[in-house]
């Protein structure tokens, strides 16, 4: 359900944290992104406790739930890479941050429609992330987008992206230690 049409990045900054909490901009508008089962959760957590100490501090930062400014649209992926030459954009006081992340994560959730995740991972693209993953539990896949490859993964494949280098794990085996 979106409420509140109209409203701009620096709109969504004011808002009181109450309006504000569970909800991303999408055209102007609040869209409610609540409903988070407990895997979901689990697996976001699991995903930042794996990739921080590998990712921090030579190559960047991990944060999850973190929105980002994808032109004029506030989205916060379930867990986001920031790599190490945009980390001093990173702004601790904003809601919003005003740069995209290079790398976005989405986990499918009981509430989620597929295409519209789908969607969002395409916008991520277009503003300028370099990679975007969508994590399915449920089907044990992830699908990946980046400049270099369109594709699914299934559960013997292995989640690794150059822009992490040095981090892999097979898909079952990160689905299965939630």
């Amino acid at each position: 359900m979106a409420i509140s049409a109209g409203l701009t990045i620096e709109d969504f900054e004011r808002l009181p944290a109450v309006l504000a909490h569970n909800h991303e901009l999408v055209d102007g508008e609040l869209v409610d992104v609540s409903g988070n089962t407990g895997y979901h959760n689990l697996l976001r957590d699991l995903l930042v406790t794996l990739l921080r100490p590998v990712v921090v501090p030579a190559l960047g930062m991990i944060v999850s739930e973190q929105e980002f400014d994808f032109d004029g649209n506030a989205h916060g992926p379930d867990v986001a890479f920031i790599s190490a030459s945009k980390v001093h954009l990173f702004d601790r006081k904003r809601r919003v941050q005003l740069f995209v992340p290079d790398l976005a994560i989405e986990i499918v959730s009981e509430n989620d429609k597929f295409k519209a995740l789908m969607q969002k991972a395409e916008r991520y693209r277009k503003c300028g992330t370099k990679e975007a993953w969508v994590l399915s539990a449920d089907m044990r896949e992830a699908f990946v987008r980046s400049e270099e490859r369109k594709l699914i993964l299934g559960d013997q494949d292995l989640f690794e992206s150059k822009l992490i280098p040095g981090f892999s794990i097979r898909l079952a085996d990160l689905f299965d230690q939630v």
